[in-house]
């Protein structure tokens, strides 16, 4: 039995297809958006055997008529539209005044304007139903600029302020329409090889690296139990919590630490072209180069999909620790 029908953007590489094959898993039908036609093929593929209906549409995210477009096609041939996935990304390694101004506004268009076509064409149809569940991708670095990275970071940031200004408009409306960001942290995708790099050595996600079916487990999670915001991994929560607590330390850590930790010089394979513009033919799955060092998770990442156990374990700890205060404070009065 379907749970629904679901729509991943830049569903066929990396995190996206992760998710897409998580919730086909999970019994979710899959519509997929995407540029590249060898990818939406492929994920085509991977939803088929998993038994579910799957979609392909060729979309660019940043074209909000497309996106619309390929909105209306996918409840013609699936049905309503039950979940949506904002994903899409694309991105530019380099310092700010070395990025060209086009590159700028083009990872921009798609890391942040991609994510508002999305939810405008999502919105407009689970609204009128009174029913429906948007999921943002989000990151570390939504809360954290780093070196290198100025336009995803910026776009980030934007996304998280959109999406909290989305929020108080559904709950003022009293909109049964559910709203999640699920932030990230480092994962071994592809995009690390398709980048448009301006560095000297091979771009890489910022230690520790999770695998990308770490994110898209927790992304299955989240549409199963809806929250707001979900932070993906030990390294994502630190990251939050330490630049809420101390930016200026953190400032000046990420000056000494950002270039040369998003770097691999021992990474000699070649690059494949960039994805900025145009997609880059082929089906390239879902992980990137670096699973040698990449982790598939913690304490942090199975507390995400066991909350109830979770909540009973703290719980616990803390009678336990309150129990053993009450213990030290009554042999201390006798």
């Amino acid at each position: 039995m379907s749970r629904g029908v679901a729509v991943v953007t830049g569903g066929t590489a990396g995190l996206g297809r992760a998710i897409v094959r998580e919730l086909a898993e999970r019994g979710w039908d899959v519509a997929v958006l995407a540029r590249g036609e060898d990818g939406l093929a492929g994920t085509v593929a991977d939803v088929d055997l998993a038994g579910r209906r799957a979609l392909g549409i060729v979309t660019d995210v940043a074209d909000r008529t497309a996106v619309e477009s390929a909105a209306d096609r996918v409840e013609s041939e699936l049905g309503p539209i039950d979940l949506w996935v904002n994903n899409a990304m694309t991105g530019v390694f380099g310092e700010f005044l070395d990025v060209d101004p086009e590159d700028f506004e083009r990872a921009t268009s798609v890391n942040y304007l991609g994510f508002v076509n999305g939810t405008r064409a999502a919105l407009s149809r689970m609204k009128p139903r009174d029913r429906g569940h948007i999921i943002q991708i989000g990151s570390a670095l939504a809360h954290r600029g780093i070196p290198l990275q100025s336009a995803y970071c910026a776009a980030k940031h934007a996304v998280q302020g959109f999406t909290e200004s989305l929020t108080t408009e559904l709950i003022a409306s009293g909109s049964r329409v559910r709203l999640s960001t699920v932030d990230m942290p480092a994962l071994n995708t592809i995009q690390f090889n398709w980048v448009r790099s301006l560095l000297p050595d091979h771009p890489q996600p910022v230690a520790p690296i999770y695998e990308p079916e770490v994110g898209a487990r927790a992304v299955a999670d989240v549409a199963d139990k809806p929250r707001r915001r979900t932070w993906v991994g030990g390294s994502t929560v630190l990251t939050v919590l330490g630049n809420r607590v101390a930016p200026w330390f953190m400032d000046s850590y990420l000056a000494k630490t950002g270039y040369d930790g998003q770097q691999a010089p021992d990474k000699d394979e070649p690059m494949l072209p960039d994805n900025v513009y145009s997609p880059v033919p082929g089906d390239h799955g879902a992980r990137g180069i670096f699973s040698d060092t990449a982790t598939m998770g913690g304490p942090q990442i199975w507390a995400i999909g066991h909350r109830g156990a979770a909540t009973a374990i703290a719980a616990g700890f803390a009678a336990f620790a309150v129990a053993a205060v009450a213990h030290v404070a009554a042999r201390a009065t006798r």
